[in-house]
């Protein structure tokens, strides 16, 4: 009797370990890639909420690239290699790109049949068409949009007191904030005025900017040449020279620069919104922290680049592309955009998310977070350029730019060189 009772005990407990065995099978784990990895705490957040509500399907990173630019080349390569990730987030400058060398390959994966799947209001409840524009290629939905942000300025109002300015009325126009970073920079104790570290950036996000705030176009309409050949051109080459010769700036790698801000010793510096949480946490009580909107040159027509990323499928298996569609609902829905911008400071990209329950009473208590949602209205797309050069154009146009702010070539000569270089590697 006690053998026969050992051996279906023996059974229940093989049963319970065949059933374990078929749950954890059963466990679906989608391979996921962004870049920044100073980014990967509010990743985790998003992603480990994922999971807790769908516990079938478990989110691991890849190992996290340092720029959108590197991780586009680390996607590329895994496509040579047939390693892609499940889903990936890219840079919404580099996404077109990267549609046309998937297409090549057939394994571009449009998103309308599973928004199409979707109650009827679902996109248009949750999304702006102008957001949902940041991730199309020719119309077509490739990704949704997870991160958004403007460039905009945060500024130390204790300096800009000492400077003689007024922390509540802090410039809107290029020739006021010129004239402010220099009596900041006038201030002592080693204090620089502004930094645009546009020379040291790693992307061309604040490259764009100083084209797209004066109302000019970057390419031209035979999308085969670049437009800022001419005058824009050479009034963004002489604005960023000027502001080192009349702006108090020091060129720095724009790490450092952030250091010198944090430290006190800078009075303001053009980033991501995405800073508004680190800056708030390295500061502390040392100085008052405070954010302001991009200056416009031109105030009709005038626009900003949108940067930040899309998340985009590029699973095979119809059960990954599934599974990686719940994540990305998930990521760019309220509750995950609420817990990247509280872990971030990017703009939300759902609409819902600014409902007071989510991060609405929140912008009203924290209105450096809010900033970038004051110039929404100038948001344009940051468009990349034509062709698999991306990269190599943005590298090649940053030398140029640094040479020029350093003082070592004319805004002149430095125009055409960026130009002629920029045609040369469009044409390829």
């Amino acid at each position: 009797m006690k053998t026969v009772r050992r051996i279906l005990l023996g059974l229940s407990v093989s049963a319970l370990c065949g059933h374990a065995v078929v749950a954890q099978a059963e466990t679906m784990t989608l391979d996921v890639m962004h870049a920044w990895p100073g980014h990967n705490p509010f990743y985790e957040k998003v992603a480990q909420a994922f999971t807790k509500e769908n516990p079938d399907i478990v989110i691991r990173f890849r190992a996290s690239p340092p720029s959108y630019d590197e991780a586009h080349q680390a996607v590329l390569r895994s496509m040579m290699t047939g390693q892609l990730p499940d889903v990936y987030f890219s840079g919404f400058h580099l996404l077109p790109e990267l549609v046309h060398a998937l297409q090549r390959r057939k394994q571009a994966v449009d998103l309308k049949p599973f928004i199409e799947k979707e109650p009827a209001q679902w996109l248009t409840d949750n999304y702006e068409s102008s957001i949902l524009k940041l991730a199309q290629v020719n119309g077509t939905q490739y990704g949704l949009a997870f991160n958004a942000s403007t460039p905009v300025i945060f500024y130390n109002a204790d300096l800009v007191k000492k400077a003689g300015g007024d922390p509540d009325a802090f410039p809107t126009d290029w020739a006021s904030l010129m004239a402010l970073a220099a009596r900041i920079g006038k201030t002592g104790d080693g204090t620089n005025g502004m930094a645009y570290d546009v020379h040291a950036w790693p992307d061309d996000w604040l490259w764009r900017a100083l084209i797209m705030e004066q109302g000019a176009p970057i390419m031209n309409q035979d999308g085969k040449t670049v437009a800022f050949g001419g005058e824009s051109g050479l009034h963004a080459m002489k604005k960023a020279r000027s502001f080192v010769t009349d702006g108090a700036m020091a060129l720095r790698d724009f790490d450092q620069s952030r250091q010198q801000f944090v430290s006190g010793k800078l009075g303001f510096i053009f980033a991501s919104p995405n800073s508004a949480r680190a800056f708030s946490e390295l500061i502390g009580t040392r100085f008052e922290l405070r954010s302001s909107v991009f200056p416009l040159e031109n105030r009709e027509t005038g626009k900003v680049p949108t940067g930040g990323n899309a998340m985009m499928i590029l699973a095979k298996d119809d059960k990954r592309q599934q599974a990686a569609w719940k994540f990305i609902k998930y990521a760019t829905g309220p509750k995950g955009q609420t817990d990247a911008v509280l872990g971030s400071g990017y703009m939300p990209t759902n609409k819902i998310a600014l409902q007071p329950e989510y991060l609405g009473d929140f912008y009203k208590k924290n209105p450096n977070w809010e900033t970038s949602l004051k110039q929404i209205q100038y948001a344009s797309p940051w468009g990349g350029y034509p062709g698999n050069s991306g990269v190599q154009i943005w590298r090649t146009q940053r030398d140029i730019i640094g040479s020029v702010m350093r003082g070592n070539v004319t805004p002149e000569d430095g125009l055409a060189k960026m130009v002629e270089a920029t045609n040369a590697l469009l044409a390829k």
